[in-house]
């Protein structure tokens, strides 16, 4: 399970390191791919063969889930963990989350989120105003 906020920096070839907790449960290698709100997802091998089969899935006649197939499958890339606990995010990934120097890694349960850390305090803040509105729509879902 991956939960908190970690703070960290791209060096200058593109890599990232990963929360010291999380690195043996990503020991085998990881998948990261182009998130949603400007962020990067990071997935366990195991994690992401669940979500890309049900990617597979969907029914690819409708416009909008070749689009999000292709967001999240073509952007995807495997990495793998080096012995300083880094991964390097490929070039196309960065740009794309706006990554430049100083980052913060979101645990959410079953992925990590790698965020600008500008973007992160924006959305957060943003997110944290409307927390009593958010909180009853999910009241809505059953949580």
């Amino acid at each position: 399970m991956f939960i908190g906020e970690y703070s960290h920096n791209v060096d200058e070839k593109g890599r990232i390191a990963v929360p010291k907790k999380f690195r043996q449960a990503l020991a085998s290698g990881v998948v990261v791919t182009r998130g949603l709100d400007d962020c990067l997802f990071l997935y366990t091998k195991k994690e992401w063969a669940k979500l890309a089969e049900k990617l597979a899935s969907l029914p690819f006649a409708q416009a909008n889930t070749r689009a999000f197939a292709r967001l999240m499958l073509a952007g995807a890339m495997d990495v793998k963990i080096d012995k300083q606990g880094r991964v390097m995010l490929p070039d196309y990934l960065r740009a794309f989350a706006g990554l430049k120097k100083e980052i913060t890694v979101a645990g959410l349960y079953n992925r990590l989120e790698i965020w600008d850390q500008k973007k992160w305090e924006e959305y957060k803040k943003k997110t944290e105003a409307k927390s009593c509105e958010i909180a009853e729509q999910m009241a809505e879902l059953g949580i």
